[in-house]
């Protein structure tokens, strides 16, 4: 028989070996019966919110776009949140936890590729002749070794990929994240900015009501002089005045915590919320909603879609903890030059290799395997669960914007009437005054109530644009998950262990 026909004949008794023992192996596996996910991730379309949309204009075109702030015409605001997105350090850390996502996707496919390394070693030992007899004692003895391995693991169950898969899926939640912070910090910044406009607004109107009490109390002190007012008159006035003042004081420092706040926000120290000039009057838009409400937000939300890539995760973790169950098989190859001297280092008879298969199946390990499995199948329903809570709170968060935005355009509605009949209230009594009907101290009363209905007003107001804010963020933020992040749209298969072929 010649050195081909052997090698063939061997070949064939290996793997005639390896295909009984895997048999073998199969037959008294670990068993993974009865162990399986409980929950499976629900649909949008249980949860009705018809009714209470019922009403509001409903569009496609509803949907917040990108930079949707700079739907409020304001140039300074659209710089400072550009210089949020690009100076706060919240936004430094969560792309640094993206980036530690992709190398740890990377590392697990790296895991499923082939292994080649190459090594140049010398080793030399003195014999001494106590210990061994000549030739080999008192000699010194040399040798060269260099050898190039590889190994390789196949992904018989797609375990390894499974792996792979579930690392990806979690760096798309850490994409996802990243730009719902990104959201989160621009209505931070949009919300506090419509706060200083208010307080601009509400320092306006106070420093009316403090000229409007130093007029009072100026005519009190000319009715005291005369006789007709006493002393206690006189005192009222100059408390009204002292409270006028401090309300002054009171919205100068509102005004100062909200610059402060900002320039946090920017990512910078309290001297640059100095330089933010008076933001002019902003405006809310009408109250519209997406036409395909609650479903649409599958793909809006950036919280229900990083939610649903980390059910995915956990999907593909069950898959790569059920391969652990079946046969591995191991490639170790060896090969390289030895010899006792550089110069026959090269030559044909220092060449030597190793191949070294291996076939290995856990048949009893006291139940860790299915305790593994077990943990995975229990966090694959606690993303279900968390997934399902996330849709839950998105869907009410949506509802509590739009019973908010109802509400306060009632309320609006309804103090402009008050508004509007304090201005005629005030309007009247000036006429009234400059006929001789009335002193001018009726006028400055009238006109005290005529400034509360405006602060009144412009605190409904700046709540109806915080509103707004909350709603945009509520419906996404702007956030549409594009090819590469949008959420996968059906259930895993966590029941089955990934084949061969399905790759």
């Amino acid at each position: 028989m010649n050195i081909q026909a052997s090698n063939a004949s061997r070949f064939a008794r290996v793997s005639l070996l390896l295909t009984t023992a895997l048999g073998a192996m199969l037959a008294g596996c670990v068993s993974m019966q009865g162990l399986q996910p409980q929950a499976g991730p629900a649909s949008a379309d249980h949860l009705q919110m018809r009714r209470t949309l019922s009403g509001a204009t409903l569009t496609p075109a509803a949907w917040p776009r990108a930079a949707w702030w700079k739907a409020l015409g304001d140039s300074q605001l659209d710089a400072l949140v550009d210089e949020a997105l690009s100076g706060n350090p919240s936004i430094a850390a969560v792309d640094a936890r993206v980036r530690i996502a992709l190398a740890q996707a990377g590392a697990q496919d790296a895991a499923r590729q082939p292994r080649l390394g190459a090594q140049a070693q010398y080793s030399g030992i003195a014999v001494p002749s106590t210990l061994a007899p000549p030739p080999f004692g008192g000699h010194f003895l040399s040798a060269n070794l260099w050898t190039l391995g590889g190994s390789y693991a196949p992904d018989l169950w797609g375990g390894h990929r499974a792996a792979w898969e579930a690392a990806v899926d979690q760096a798309h939640a850490a994409q996802v994240d990243a730009q719902a912070a990104r959201m989160t910090l621009a209505a931070g910044v949009v919300q506090v900015y419509v706060e200083l406009d208010h307080a601009g607004t509400l320092q306006a109107l106070a420093e009316q009501e403090v000229q409007r009490a130093a007029s009072v109390r100026g005519l009190t002190a000319q009715r005291a002089r005369a006789g007709i007012d006493g002393d206690f008159q006189l005192r009222q006035a100059d408390a009204a005045v002292a409270a006028a003042q401090r309300g002054v004081e009171a919205v100068q420092e509102q005004q100062a915590q909200l610059r402060a706040q900002l320039a946090a926000l920017l990512g910078q120290g309290p001297d640059r919320g100095l330089r933010i000039t008076p933001p002019k009057a902003l405006e809310a838009a009408p109250l519209a909603l997406p036409s395909d409400l609650p479903s649409g937000l599958l793909a809006r939300r950036p919280d229900v879609v990083a939610a649903r890539w980390r059910v995915e995760a956990a999907a593909r973790g069950v898959a790569a903890m059920k391969a652990q169950f079946y046969p591995n098989i191991n490639l170790n190859l060896t090969a390289g030059l030895a010899s006792s001297s550089l110069s026959t280092l090269f030559e044909a008879p220092s060449r030597y290799a190793m191949i070294g298969p291996s076939l290995a199946l856990p048949i009893f390990d006291g139940g860790r395997l299915r305790a593994g499995l077990a943990e995975h199948d229990a966090g694959f329903d606690a993303a279900v669960a968390q997934y399902d809570q996330t849709l839950v709170d998105a869907v009410h968060d949506v509802a509590a914007q739009v019973i908010a935005l109802r509400a306060l355009d009632a309320q609006i509605a309804t103090q402009q009437q008050a508004e509007n009949a304090a201005r005629a209230a005030w309007d009247l009594a000036a006429e009234r005054y400059k006929g001789g009907l009335s002193n001018q101290l009726d006028v400055l009363t009238v006109q005290q109530a005529l400034l509360r209905a405006r602060q009144q007003s412009a605190d409904l107001r700046a709540q109806r644009i915080v509103a707004t804010v909350k709603l945009v963020q509520a419906l996404g933020g702007g956030f549409a998950a594009d090819g590469e992040l949008a959420a996968p749209s059906t259930a895993p298969d966590t029941e089955l262990p990934r084949r061969p072929w399905a790759r």
